[in-house]
């Protein structure tokens, strides 16, 4: 029991009105949108917060207590609706949740009724909370704000040696020190200014090479305005920015290693989500109206933030209670958020080629307890009484990139089974980023054409099947993820002689290893004689992926899609790219494919026509709907997705 004389949190609503002009979705009537602030107090002292680092450094008021706040915005409808609160774990600040959930377009500002989309989410009646919980973040386009303390020390800032890493894909002078516009880094200190390093490397593993003090400062351009006839600019002094002459060079490694000072108590951001779901569903003053359950949602940054909450223990209030009764973390992969001091929580957790040894990468991987075969430590991500039921979700991508396979495996490769309140599913030959309204790909800087898989209805079957799981007690869909025993999850060596020789891929050398990291030096450095071992998923002869959560369009492919996409000349050439994955479409007709040398049938080949090709989309789309993987209403959807051959994601020249 917390020591706090007064409320953890305290809702300050700014404005109220009405949500897409007053429409009333079906089954549950009209919307409105809440704006807020919630003013948070924290007893510092408290058993509950020991996990928050440099919470003890944060300035107190003169009750001994920490004081912070942030922005809410809430979806609520307005005649009650199910009394199920929906929480959006904004990724980087921004709502996502209607988008992804609904279809919809993005924006930080739903108001109109195009903004809803298809709906899902108001005619399934949940209050839908949007709550900052990222501390680091800058104002601008309506992004969600945590003001955090500052960690200090006798009045002074808190200092320390911090690392930052730069890759950039055209040329530029000069960036933040967090690498991101909207992100506040962690200043550089007047003696950093004068003992910093910088280095630069082709490849991850290459040796890096120091770069001479008087080729960089720290500094930013400014200017580009007019100045008598021509346009002029500076170099401005900047401890929050980095300079370099002539320019980073693309695709280039660039690590700087300094004195950072003033670091904010980023921790708080999940007391911040505690407080928040705490007081809606339990304060009978609050606004949102009656809850009798709660779910909250994460992908990518913020599925590793869940993961975090989860294993500190969040998901129980000051007062004992359960705080979400069901979790959805999406393409965390085996991450968490691997929160402290300097940390920058914009930066993505490691891949092989940037970030490659991020914090968020540590043990535990897995929601089931196991052991840590390099150190002996045992732990686990769900280990609590008030831990939530929990569907965790990935795409192929998280196997390559973001070790995935270790959410259900031991550190040495073996399976492990999930918690009986886990369940996973591989959403098959997907990449980590799926937009509900993509068109045609684009390769960005990397060899291949985007993966075009469509996933996004996969997330309104969770959610149904979450729900039912939690108010009515129906098991969701059994575990769909591939598995050591079965041969569905694989090295990579047995998954290089599986993958078919596609004319003009060029696949990796494997996936993103996983090292034993010594993060007592800075930089850190990583032990490559000390691994964990990595699997990723077994494919069929045309490339995909044989286990897990087939989509319509992987299912009845047209092409293979993969989880992983390479770099191109001038980028890292070779190495695998963030988070994207890869289209190899099919040749059209068997005259082409015969002239490329393709060892894949073609789309005529498999398909009589176009009518064919569309009612097998409907089998297999109608198949997941019997499994509780699609909603009935997503049936048609797919089908008309797949017009035309499923363009414009894809195009071919049929005859």
């Amino acid at each position: 029991m917390s020591p706090l004389a007064e409320p953890a949190v305290r809702l300050e609503v700014r404005t109220r009105e009405p949500f897409a002009d007053g429409h009333r979705f079906a089954g549950t009537g009209a919307y409105e949108v809440l704006t807020a602030t919630a003013h948070y107090t924290v007893d510092p002292g408290a058993p509950a917060h020991r996990s928050v680092p440099d919470l003890g450094l944060a300035p107190r008021d003169r009750s001994g207590l920490v004081r912070f706040s942030g922005d809410v915005e809430i979806l609520r409808p307005v005649d009650g609706g199910r009394r199920r609160l929906f929480f959006d774990w904004g990724n980087r600040g921004d709502k996502r949740a209607v988008q992804y959930f609904c279809d919809a377009p993005h924006t930080n500002r739903p108001r109109s009724l195009a903004d809803a989309g298809n709906g899902y989410l108001m005619r399934r009646g949940y209050t839908i909370v949007f709550g900052a919980w990222q501390g680091d973040l800058l104002p601008g386009d309506g992004r969600l704000l945590l003001d955090l303390p500052v960690a200090t020390r006798n009045g002074e800032p808190v200092r320390g040696l911090t690392t930052a890493e730069f890759i950039v894909a055209e040329p530029t002078a000069s960036l933040p020190l967090s690498r991101w516009s909207s992100t506040r880094s962690s200043p550089v200190s007047e003696r950093g200014l004068r003992t910093a390093r910088l280095t630069r490397r082709r490849y991850p593993h290459s040796a890096p090479e120091e770069l001479p003090s008087d080729t960089w400062r720290f500094a930013r351009v400014q200017g580009g305005g007019s100045d008598l006839k021509g346009r002029a600019t500076a170099v401005v002094p900047s401890r929050h920015d980095l300079h370099l002459d002539g320019g980073f060079r693309p695709g280039w490694i660039y690590e700087l290693t300094y004195e950072a000072e003033g670091p904010l108590v980023l921790g708080l951001g999940l007391v911040a989500v505690r407080d928040l779901v705490s007081h809606l569903r339990h304060d009978p003053a609050q606004p949102a109206g009656p809850v009798d359950h709660a779910y909250g949602w994460g992908r990518s940054q913020t599925g590793r933030a869940i993961r975090d909450f989860i294993h500190h223990g969040f998901n129980e209030d000051l007062q004992g209670r359960r705080v979400f009764d069901g979790l959805l973390p999406h393409v965390a992969g085996a991450g968490r958020l691997g929160v402290a001091r300097f940390t920058n929580l914009t930066v993505p957790g490691g891949q092989q080629y940037e970030d490659h040894l991020a914090a968020a990468d540590t043990f535990p991987f897995a929601y089931a307890e196991t052991t840590d075969h390099l150190t002996g430590e045992r732990d686990a991500i769900m280990k609590r009484a008030s831990d939530p039921k929990v569907l965790h979700t990935q795409t192929s991508t998280e196997y390559w990139q973001r070790r995935g396979s270790l959410v259900h495996t031991t550190t040495d490769g073996r399976d492990l089974p999930f918690p009986p309140n886990v369940r996973g599913y591989l959403w098959s030959s997907s990449q980590h980023v799926a937009d509900p309204r993509a068109g045609a790909p684009t390769r960005g800087v990397c060899n291949h054409p985007e993966n075009v898989v469509a996933t996004s209805a996969l997330f309104r079957a969770v959610l149904d099947a979450l729900d039912a799981w939690v108010s009515e007690g129906v098991e969701p869909p059994p575990s769909a993820v591939p598995a050591v025993a079965d041969g569905t999850l694989v090295t990579p060596a047995t998954w290089s002689r599986q993958f078919p020789g596609v004319p003009s891929a060029l696949p990796p050398r494997g996936p993103n290893e996983l090292c034993a990291v010594d993060r007592t030096t800075v930089p850190p450095v990583a032990d490559r004689s000390r691994r964990y071992t990595v699997l990723v998923p077994a494919v069929d002869a045309d490339g995909n992926e044989v286990a897990g959560v087939r989509a319509p369009m992987v299912a009845v492919p047209l092409g293979t899609y993969t989880g992983w996409n390479t770099r191109a000349p001038g980028q890292g050439h070779g190495a695998l790219h963030e988070f994207s994955g890869s289209t190899f479409p099919f040749a059209a007709s068997e005259d082409e494919r015969s002239h490329t040398g393709d060892p894949r049938p073609s789309v005529r080949k498999r398909y009589r026509d176009a009518a064919d090709y569309l009612a097998r989309i409907r089998a297999a789309a109608e198949e997941l709907a019997a499994r509780r993987l699609l909603l009935d209403e997503d049936v048609e959807r797919a089908v008309a997705l797949a017009a035309d051959w499923s363009a414009p994601r894809h195009r071919f020249d049929l005859p």
